[in-house]
This record gives C-alpha cells, sequence and structure tokens, in this order.
C-alpha cells in the first residue's frame, strides 16, 4: 500500500486522524453522483474494487446507545448480529439526523475515523480477509484505503461476523 497520498482534496476529520496518528493510507477520490442509490457501491464502482473490500459505515441504535458497524457494501448489516457483539439485546437503524449530527459526517460520507463524538464501533469480520479496505474519508466521493488491522486499532473496534450477504 503506497504512503499517504492526497488526490483532489483531503483535510476531512479522518484524514486528519490518520495523519496524526501516523497510519499509512491512500486516498482516492471519485466524482459522486447525486442519482447513485447507493453510496458504497458506486465508490466499488468508481474505484475498479470489489465491493467485499469497500466497506460502509453505518450508525445503529443499540439498546439506546449509537453504534457505528462497518461491513462490505456487498452485503448487509445484521442488527441481531451487532447488538449481540457488543452486548446489547436489540438494535436499529439510527435515526439519520442523530448519526450525522453525533459523528459531524453528511449521510454517505460517514467515516468509522475522526467522528465529532466517539463511538462504539464494530468492524465485520470478513475485513480481516483483506490486506486493505475501503472506508469512507469523511464525504461523498472520497475514500480511505488501509489495512483492516489499522482500522480497528484506530477506532478501538470489535472485529465480529456482522454482516450478511
Amino acid at each position: 500500500m503506497a504512503k499517504k497520498q492526497k488526490k483532489n482534496g483531503g483535510g476531512t476529520p479522518a484524514t486528519v486522524a490518520l495523519t496524526v496518528a501516523g497510519t499509512p493510507f491512500t486516498l482516492h477520490a471519485y466524482e459522486h453522483d447525486p442519482a447513485s442509490p447507493s453510496y458504497g457501491e458506486e465508490a466499488a464502482e468508481a474505484l475498479g474494487v470489489s465491493p467485499d473490500r469497500v466497506f460502509k459505515t453505518l450508525v445503529a441504535d443499540v439498546d439506546g446507545e449509537l453504534t457505528v458497524a462497518v461491513v462490505p457494501v456487498a452485503g448487509q448489516l445484521d442488527l441481531k448480529a451487532l447488538a449481540s457483539a457488543v452486548g446489547g439485546k436489540r438494535a436499529a437503524m439510527a435515526d439519520p439526523a442523530a448519526a450525522e449530527r453525533t459523528t459531524g459526517y453528511v449521510r454517505g460520507g460517514i467515516s468509522p475515523l475522526g467522528q465529532r463524538k466517539r463511538l462504539r464501533t464494530v468492524l465485520d469480520a470478513s475485513a480481516s480477509d483483506h490486506a486493505s479496505i475501503c472506508v469512507s474519508a469523511g464525504r461523498r466521493g472520497l475514500e480511505v484505503e488501509l489495512s483492516p488491522t489499522d482500522l480497528a486499532a484506530l477506532t478501538s473496534a470489535v472485529l465480529a461476523p456482522i454482516g450478511r450477504t
């Protein structure tokens, strides 16, 4: 993986967090189409990366506490598995406005890194199958590629099988 590479404007809280931590990453920019039905699938296609290596960041409410789930765009989040991974009983997708307000990012650009309020995070165990994965760099049309080990360390993530195909 290349060292820090900036293409078409970095400087999001996510890229700042990576830089401050000294974590190697590659930044990938692409032209976001506002009409695209899926931000993650759009990113995978635009970057020419397999959808099982591009991970979406979802915010769920687990027993009243916002929790971040990072799962491949090729699948879906298993809410029961997410709740179980953090010792909870019930999970539901968070209100989008609450997710945006809490993370400091807009929907479709929520990154697991550099959030306004650090939320507990669960990374799908399939991330370990790859040397590097892509996640949102903090805005639509911008992805950051890094090792799943680094992502888990920077977010204090629990690795668990929370995705389903």
